[in-house]
C-alpha cells in the first residue's frame, strides 16, 4: 500500500458527530474507522463504579451509524477503551450495545472483544519478580494497595489490535488503550513507519479539536504515507493549520518533544509542519525510540469514601473580604465538634469560585477577587450518613457565621438549589499508577471472538 486512510469520527465514542462531515469521510473511502472511547481525565470515579462518563443513548447512536458503513465499505472498526476506562464493566457495556444494534439493524459480523482488566494476583506475582514500577511522583506499589484496588487496568499497545485483525475481526472492541493505538495498528500492521503511524495516531484520536474552530465532535481524516501523513478535517467550517497541529502535537505531554508509550516513544525533535492547503497540513520526519523493555501502564483505583456536597453563594462584599477568615472558622468549628482533628479517614473542603476555584491546590497562584463568590462545601467521610452529618453542619455554621462588619444576620449564603445539599456518592482515588514489564504484549490482553 502506497497511502493508507484513516477516520476518526469523534473525540470520543458518545460525543457525536455531524452525518454530513462522517458521509464525506466515507467518500474519501478509508482503510479503518477508528474512534477512541475514553480516558483519565474525568478522574477515578467512573474506574471505580463501573460507569461511563458518556451516555449509552449517545455511544449507541455513534456506533449505530459507524458499524454498518465499516461493513458495507468492508473495513475495521477499532474502539478503544471501551466504555470510557477500559474495564470488564465497561466493555461489557459497550458490547452489550453492540448487540442491541446487530440486532435492530439485522447485522452480522465477527468481533473481538480485547480484555485490559488485570487481577490482582497477578499484579501482586509480577510485583514480587520486580516487574511494577512508579511512573512519576507515584510511590512504590505495596500489596495492600493492590488488594484495596477495586479495578485494575493496563494500558494495551497496538499489538492485541494487530493479533485481532489477524483473526478476522471486522469490529475490535478494546479495553484501556494506548490512546494512538486503534488508529495506528492497522498502519503498522501494513508496513508503514512506525513513528508517523502513533503520531498521526495521536492527533486523529482527538478527531476535529486538531482544528480551526476546534471541536470534538467533528470528523478528521488522516493520510499515512511511507514517509509523511496529512490530517484534515471533514467539515468546510474547519481547518487545520501547521500552528493548530503542532499545538495539538504538545497536547497531553510533560515533554514536548516526547510521547512515551508502551514499548517506546515518539521524538519530535526532527518534526516538520508543511501547509498543503487551507486545511491539510503534512507532516513529516517524527521518529520512534523503542525502549530496551516493553512496558504498560497501569491504573487502579481505591475507594476513599462517600462525599457530600453543598453549593452556595455569597454577594456580600464583607463576607467576599473575610472570606478565608470565614472558612478557618467554619472549619473549626466543625472539627471541634466533631472531634475531626486526629482522624484521617474525613476529608472537609471548601473550594471557592471567583476567587482560585480552579487554582485552588497551587497557593502560589495570585489573588484575584469577584463581586460575587461560589463556595462549594466538601465533606468526605466512610459512611455516606456521615458525610452528610459533616457537610450538613459545615453549611449551617457558614450561613450564620458572625464576621466582623456583617450587616444581615438572616444568613450568609444564597442556595441555587432546594435541597442544598447533594449526595454524591462513592469516592475513588488513583492508588495504582505504575508500569508494568512484559515479556509479550499480546498476553496481558487476551481475545475473545464473537459471531453477532
Amino acid at each position: 500500500m502506497e497511502e493508507l486512510k484513516v477516520l476518526s469520527p469523534t473525540a470520543i465514542l458518545g460525543y457525536g458527530f455531524p452525518e454530513q462531515s462522517f458521509k464525506e469521510g466515507m467518500r474519501r473511502h478509508p482503510d479503518v474507522i477508528a474512534c477512541d472511547a475514553g480516558s483519565t481525565d474525568p478522574g477515578p470515579y467512573y474506574l471505580g463504579a463501573g460507569y461511563s462518563f458518556t451516555d449509552n443513548n449517545a455511544v449507541k447512536r455513534d456506533l449505530s451509524i459507524m458499524i454498518p458503513a465499516a461493513l458495507e465499505e468492508g473495513i475495521p472498526l477499532m474502539i478503544g477503551t471501551a466504555g470510557g476506562c477500559g474495564a470488564r464493566p465497561h466493555v461489557e457495556l459497550t458490547v452489550d450495545i453492540i448487540r442491541e444494534i446487530a440486532r435492530e439493524q439485522h447485522l452480522h459480523f465477527k468481533m473481538a472483544v480485547i480484555d485490559a482488566e488485570f487481577e490482582k494476583d497477578f499484579i501482586k506475582e509480577e510485583l514480587r519478580k520486580g516487574n511494577v514500577t512508579p511512573l512519576g511522583p507515584a510511590p512504590e506499589l505495596t500489596e495492600e494497595s493492590v488488594d484495596e484496588c477495586i479495578h485494575i487496568v493496563g494500558q494495551m499497545g497496538e499489538e492485541p489490535y494487530m493479533k485481532a485483525l489477524e483473526m478476522g475481526a471486522q469490529v475490535i472492541l478494546a479495553g484501556r488503550s494506548y490512546d494512538p493505538c486503534e488508529f495506528s495498528a492497522l498502519a503498522i500492521s501494513k508496513g508503514f513507519p512506525k513513528a508517523l503511524a502513533i503520531h498521526m495516531g495521536k492527533i486523529l484520536e482527538c478527531a476535529a479539536i486538531t482544528a480551526l474552530p476546534g471541536s470534538g465532535s467533528d470528523c478528521m481524516l488522516g493520510t499515512l504515507r511511507k514517509d509523511s501523513f496529512v490530517v484534515e478535517p471533514l467539515n468546510p467550517e474547519r481547518k487545520c493549520t501547521t500552528l493548530s497541529v503542532a499545538a495539538h502535537s504538545l497536547y497531553e505531554k510533560s515533554n514536548p518533544y516526547e510521547l512515551p508509550g508502551p514499548g517506546g516513544a515518539i521524538d519530535l525533535h526532527k518534526t516538520t509542519f508543511t501547509q498543503l492547503s487551507d486545511s491539510q497540513v503534512e507532516v513529516r520526519g517524527t521518529e520512534f525510540v523503542p525502549t530496551e523493555d516493553y512496558y504498560v501502564k497501569l491504573e487502579g483505583v481505591r475507594r476513599v469514601g462517600y462525599r457530600t456536597i453543598s453549593p452556595a453563594a455569597t454577594h456580600d462584599p464583607v463576607m467576599i473580604s473575610q472570606i478565608d477568615e470565614v472558612i478557618r472558622g467554619v472549619r473549626s468549628r466543625v472539627e471541634d465538634n466533631f472531634n475531626m482533628k486526629d482522624r484521617r479517614d474525613i476529608w472537609l473542603d471548601f473550594k471557592v469560585y471567583g476567587k482560585k476555584g480552579v487554582m485552588h491546590m497551587f497557593p502560589e497562584t495570585p489573588e484575584s477577587s469577584s463581586d460575587e463568590l461560589l463556595i462549594i462545601i466538601e465533606a468526605v467521610a466512610p459512611t455516606q450518613e456521615e458525610a452528610n452529618t459533616l457537610c450538613s453542619f459545615a453549611r449551617s455554621t457558614m450561613l450564620h457565621y458572625g464576621y466582623e462588619g456583617r450587616i444581615s444576620t438572616a444568613g450568609n449564603l444564597a442556595f441555587p438549589f432546594s435541597p442544598s445539599d447533594c449526595r454524591m456518592g462513592e469516592v475513588f482515588e488513583f492508588n495504582v499508577y505504575h508500569l508494568l514489564r512484559v515479556a509479550d504484549p499480546c498476553e496481558p490482553f487476551p481475545i475473545h471472538l464473537l459471531e453477532l
